[in-house]
């Protein structure tokens, strides 16, 4: 096999073996605590400018098919894992994670101690570091990773967001992308409306397909716009309600989006997952900070403080909210059992909430996917 390398920008280096793509990336090196749904994670655009490490030892031995992916690209820079099946044993494969890799352009690893890599990274924190297929030099690959562009600070969205409008159609072409069948004038039919249908403008910061299936699967037609129109072109649409999507990266960088949720706030009903979710707070006059080494598995405990009903949910995020900041205006509705960060959050007067984490899963638990029929609600 060939050999390749991960740095860190704090020295260290570990060695293994090359799968996937050739190549060189640099990233915050993160970790995902999930058992499976490694075809999800990976096609995840919240993971843009990172390179994940999965800590269940065994990652590909069910393969990889068309049905499982949430986007129509890979976005991470690079992939870790203890041990790559080299073979997929489920009946639903249509190719190997090895191959899948390689055709998509991600620079993976094996045979490294995943154990000890995510040890360092819950005591340091997330790093930014270097893997590569072709420099082996410990010395300059650790000169590259501190050399390497921090994920704070930095616009992924713009890179991740679609170039255009769509309506979301369940058909998809042989790339995984949304089919669209536009008319002879070049405009998107818009699917039949029954009755009871409510009109969902979802903002596009870096979606991931299951969110748009379960508001389809609640009654919803929902139009896609990209994540930096203002909120006069959303309103335009004459939405019964706005979603507020995932996405990658820093949340404090992104104005034009905070402008455009702070302008629909009160006007139209919002609802946030993720990034959507940092982006109402600040829109509201909340701040958010970095997490040590975030939240990323399906198996983080989050309380309803409503209820007193504890979810097991799915989540991946860097960042969060800071509750020190938090306005009047905005009440927690969540709250992370682990470290006791803010999970949700219910605007006190106008109809507007957020989750931090993913009620939509895929992959992960189904506990809070109540979550969408509440929005249908919030929009009668």
């Amino acid at each position: 096999m060939a050999r390749a390398a991960l740095a860190l920008e704090d020295g260290t280096v570990y060695f293994g073996e090359s799968f996937g793509a050739t190549g060189t990336v640099s990233g915050e090196v993160c970790f995902n605590t999930s058992m499976t749904g490694y075809q999800e994670i990976l096609t995840d655009p919240s993971y843009r400018g990172q390179i994940l490490t999965m800590t269940a030892p065994q990652i590909g031995n069910y393969g990889v098919n068309h049905a499982d992916v949430e986007s129509g690209h890979l976005q991470m820079a690079g992939f870790v894992v203890r041990e790559a099946s080299r073979v997929a044993s489920n009946f639903t494969a249509e190719g190997t994670l090895g191959d899948y890799l390689a055709k998509a352009g991600v620079v993976g690893i094996s045979g490294i101690d995943t154990r000890s890599l995510v040890r360092r990274l819950r005591i340091r924190g997330a790093m930014t570091g270097v893997l590569s297929s072709e420099v082996l030099d410990a010395a300059q690959l650790v000169t590259l990773a501190k050399a390497a562009p921090q994920l704070v600070g930095r616009d992924l969205v713009r890179e991740v967001m679609p170039e255009r409008q769509s309506e979301w159609t369940e058909k998809l072409d042989a790339w995984g992308e949304p089919l669209l069948q536009p008319t002879e004038g070049g405009v998107m039919p818009s699917p039949p409306v029954f009755a009871g249908t409510k009109h969902v403008v979802a903002l596009d910061y870096g979606m991931k397909w299951n969110i748009a299936r379960h508001l389809a699967s609640t009654g919803c037609r929902v139009t896609v716009l990209p994540g930096k129109v203002t909120a006069a072109e959303v309103l335009a649409h004459q939405p019964d309600g706005v979603f507020l999507s995932n996405g990658p990266g820093d949340p404090e960088v992104l104005d034009y989006c905070v402008t455009t949720v702070r302008d629909l706030v009160g006007k139209v009903p919002l609802f946030g997952i993720c990034l959507g979710h940092q982006l109402l707070a600040l829109a509201c006059g909340a701040k958010t900070f970095k997490l040590k080494f975030g939240h990323r598995g399906a198996n983080q405990p989050v309380m309803d403080l409503e209820t007193g009903k504890v979810e097991i949910t799915s989540q991946n995020h860097g960042f969060a909210v800071d509750e020190a900041t938090l306005p009047p205006e905005l009440t927690v509705t969540h709250r992370n059992l682990n470290d006791g960060t803010i999970e949700g959050v219910r605007h006190t007067t106008a109809p507007a909430a957020s989750v931090q984490y993913h009620p939509e899963a895929a992959a992960g638990p189904h506990d809070s996917a109540y979550l969408f029929e509440r929005f249908r609600r919030m929009m009668a």
